[in-house]
């Protein structure tokens, strides 16, 4: 659950798909097959997955088409069934050039855009999983978009060596939203209502949220509330990377500040702000 301003992204897709395209436009043909942090994903494998997002949106959003729907109600089954079926199509998006990838991406890019910029931010969207088992605000299911085109753009960049989006008009709404995974992440910790963990990401793009247990469960507000049981900081590239899987927890562990209940507030480290 969320207590948080809306994070209104609909308007960055359209420049943040220039930079893809420019991006791939660039590349020499022997960097499409350099390997990227997905494990066993090439550079041209991200792109056809990213081409697999987009064809998503417009098949099961816009046109509302369900031939390959998953459930969402058991999230083991979900990551299980999605992550089959991501390798399927970037198994057989292998056989698709670079000039065509690019041509797709395009063309599908520019229509999800329209896509997204038609839809009422403030309307019922669709269950983002990994922020809980409930419809979600149209505006986060969007910007949960918005995160996946962001950060596997990022893992492209990282890839060929190209500068990242770290600017703050990228990187602050992209944090913004992978923190709505924090009340999943402690959905099973028990603690007296009114207990809240306070979590700072530090950084020219970063915030603070608080996470507080309610009546009804965990709860995610903006800024602070006194009288943290816990307190945590962690590094905005840290924050980024943990939360999407990129690095392993055992790694930015001790570069977190953990204040307080140590364990109440290690919870933030078990945060994922992706499924698959």
């Amino acid at each position: 659950m969320h207590r948080t301003a809306p994070i209104l992204t609909a308007p960055i897709f359209p420049k943040l798909l220039d930079n893809l395209v420019a991006i791939l436009e660039s590349l020499r043909p022997e960097e499409w097959d350099l390997p990227t942090p997905c494990p066993g994903w090439s550079v041209h494998d991200l792109a056809a997955h990213l081409l697999g997002d987009e064809i998503g949106q417009l098949s099961m959003g816009r046109d509302e088409f369900q031939g390959s729907m998953l459930s969402e109600d058991n999230w083991e089954s979900l990551v299980a069934g999605l992550s089959d079926l991501n390798e399927q199509w970037v198994e057989a998006m292998r056989r698709v050039s670079p000039r065509l990838m690019i041509d797709l991406l395009e063309s599908t890019g520019e229509q999800v855009n329209a896509y997204f910029q038609s839809l009422d931010p403030y309307s019922v969207g669709p269950v983002v999983s990994w922020a809980g088992p409930d419809p979600a605000p149209m505006w986060l299911h969007i910007a949960r978009e918005y995160t996946e085109r962001w950060h596997h753009q990022q893992q492209i960049r990282e890839a060929v060596g190209r500068p990242l989006l770290k600017d703050r008009e990228w990187f602050a709404p992209a944090l913004a939203t992978f923190v709505h995974g924090l009340p999943r992440a402690y959905s099973n910790v028990s603690a007296p209502v009114g207990t809240t963990i306070k979590v700072t990401v530090s950084g020219p793009s970063g915030s603070t949220w608080t996470v507080a247990r309610a009546d009804t469960g965990w709860v995610l507000h903006d800024g602070y509330i006194e009288g943290s049981a816990a307190k945590v900081i962690i590094d905005e590239i840290d924050a980024w990377k943990l939360l999407t899987k990129s690095i392993a927890r055992e790694v930015v562990e001790p570069r977190v500040l953990i204040e307080g209940d140590r364990e109440l507030g290690s919870y933030v480290l078990d945060t994922v702000s992706v499924i698959a």
